[in-house]
């Protein structure tokens, strides 16, 4: 960490889907050069998922992939990486297993943080988590989340679902200058940023970047690729 506070390096969080094959594919994508991993416990309804990542969780959960089984992947994937793991998921699996039983569960099992996707900024600011911010964001709200977030603040790029893009929102510098002014933790941008040179566009403004639909894609051809993949987005964001 510089004295500011801000990384010394761009950081590199790769999204991947709960399943069987996952503590492998995470393995694989440290070793291509993630910084941090975000495993997504799938759900029926995920309105902040593009189609990449709602095929994903509809795949999983036709493998069995409840929360009791996400949690066992997470612990699973504990055992072969030492980097923050984030469950990634939505406030009704946490409704229907409970808030602080899967907070515990989670950290039992690994997990660094959590990630709500739709439980906004100032409700239940008892769980601990990485709180989501976007351009359409109030000045209030990045002011609660900024003063909530746990560990570094979630920069949604785009308005609408996950998935590819053709470039860098322009919207991000915008929330970037914004969110500097009231947040003192890193920040990391996500939401359409899937090739090395859209990373390192986003990392020029952000501290970070998250990674998700394209990793979920390259994921499906195994640990090679997913490898191979991420040490393309490592390389450009060491340049």
């Amino acid at each position: 960490m510089t004295r500011d506070g801000v990384p010394s390096k761009k950081a590199l969080s790769i999204y991947l889907m709960c399943g069987p094959d996952t503590p492998a594919l995470a393995e694989a994508a440290v070793d291509g050069g993630a910084d941090l991993l975000e495993l997504g416990f799938p759900f029926s309804d995920p309105l902040a998922d593009g189609p990449v990542v709602r095929r994903a969780g509809e795949r999983a959960l036709a493998q069995g992939m409840r929360t009791a089984a996400c949690l066992e992947v997470l612990r699973e994937s504990r055992a072969r990486v030492d980097v923050p793991l984030i469950p990634m998921t939505y406030a009704s699996i946490l409704e229907a297993y409970g808030w602080e039983r899967f907070a515990a569960d989670a950290r039992d099992a690994g997990a660094t943080s959590l990630i709500v996707a739709d439980l906004p900024a100032g409700e239940r600011p008892e769980l601990h988590r990485v709180q989501l911010v976007a351009p359409t964001s109030t000045d209030e709200r990045l002011r609660v989340a900024a003063a909530q977030t746990d560990g570094w603040l979630y920069l949604v790029t785009v308005t609408g679902t996950t998935g590819a893009r053709d470039g860098v929102s322009p919207a991000l510098a915008g929330l970037v200058a914004r969110a500097r002014k009231v947040a003192a933790t890193p920040l990391y941008a996500g939401f359409g940023i899937s090739t090395p040179e859209q990373a390192r566009a986003a990392a020029d403004l952000a501290d970070g970047v998250v990674v998700g639909s394209r990793a979920v894609e390259v994921a499906e051809d195994g640990p090679d690729a997913l490898r191979t993949y991420v040490r393309s987005l490592r390389e450009s964001l060491d340049r």
